[in-house]
């Protein structure tokens, strides 16, 4: 069984999330205070969720899973991208109040750009076409064996994630959150599209990554082993995960909707 790649510090890592995690900080910390009028602080909630999303990046950016991820095991690869596009984008998001989001985003130089991309259907077809595209053999042998191609396409991950999840996620007025029946599809369509290269990763009995070689056989995995494993983490965390938020989506509305029937049905009995 092979060891683990050696130890060491990606320092690349540590300053980009490192800037974005005092960046969050001093905004909310020592900019926030100086508005007027002055927003409302976040809550020990909001500060926890945002910084768990940073965790998640720095956890999967850095020794060993980054290694492995990049030199031996897909597998491990495409938990990489599942917490990029998936799971760390909407706590980022949701570690904003509305009047703090609107600050951020409402400026016209900001919102003139982001306005078309986190529209759901724009933002549906770039993060699915990064998705696809982002898992084309010859793109995943390029990020191998390019630094500046694997930061641009892990930036590009992460940012088509953000757009994706803007329309479910979006604290902000001015790019509210479409309805939550419109919610329900978004997410359905966002979870049966990555069923298709998942399908191709799980029931291939070829190696479709050349890239990796037989690098994955000094942890006990054949190559096609490995990138089956990395299907089913595609295709199991990725719709678990969609499924998950349609249902809390779906149990919040139909709360909401009992309230205000019976708030209906006192002012009718009031009458």
């Amino acid at each position: 069984m092979a060891n683990l790649p050696p130890f060491h510090l990606h320092w690349d890592v540590l300053v980009i999330l490192g800037t974005i995690g005092l960046a969050y900080w001093w905004l909310q910390a020592r900019i926030r205070p100086r508005l007027q009028p002055t927003p409302p602080a976040p809550t020990v909630r909001q500060w926890a969720v945002f910084y768990c999303g940073l965790s998640l990046l720095l956890l999967t950016s850095m020794w060993p899973l980054h290694d492995l991820a990049e030199q031996s095991l897909y597998s491990v690869h495409m938990v990489n991208h599942m917490v990029l596009t998936l799971f760390a984008p909407p706590l980022l998001i949701l570690g904003f109040n509305r009047s703090m989001a609107d600050f951020l985003l409402g400026r016209p130089r900001i919102l003139t750009w982001l306005r078309p991309l986190a529209q759901p259907v724009v933002g549906f077809a770039i993060f699915n076409f990064g998705l696809i595209a982002t898992h084309w053999p010859e793109a995943v042998a390029l990020s191998l064996r390019n630094e500046v191609a694997h930061f641009g396409i892990h930036s590009f991950l992460f940012l088509s994630g953000l757009l994706m999840w803007m329309p479910v996620t979006s604290p902000a007025s001015v790019l509210p959150r479409i309805a939550p029946p419109m919610q329900l599809l978004y997410l359905f369509l966002n979870s049966i599209l990555p069923i298709v290269p998942a399908g191709f990763l799980t029931f291939s009995e070829i190696p479709l990554y050349p890239a990796y070689g037989d690098a994955s056989l000094a942890f006990g995995l054949e190559p096609v082993a490995d990138q089956t494993i990395a299907g089913l983490i595609m295709k199991i965390g990725g719709t678990m995960l969609f499924w998950v938020v349609m249902a809390f989506i779906w149990f919040k509305w139909a709360s909401e909707e009992k309230r205000w029937d019976r708030i209906e049905e006192e002012l009718r009995a009031s009458l």
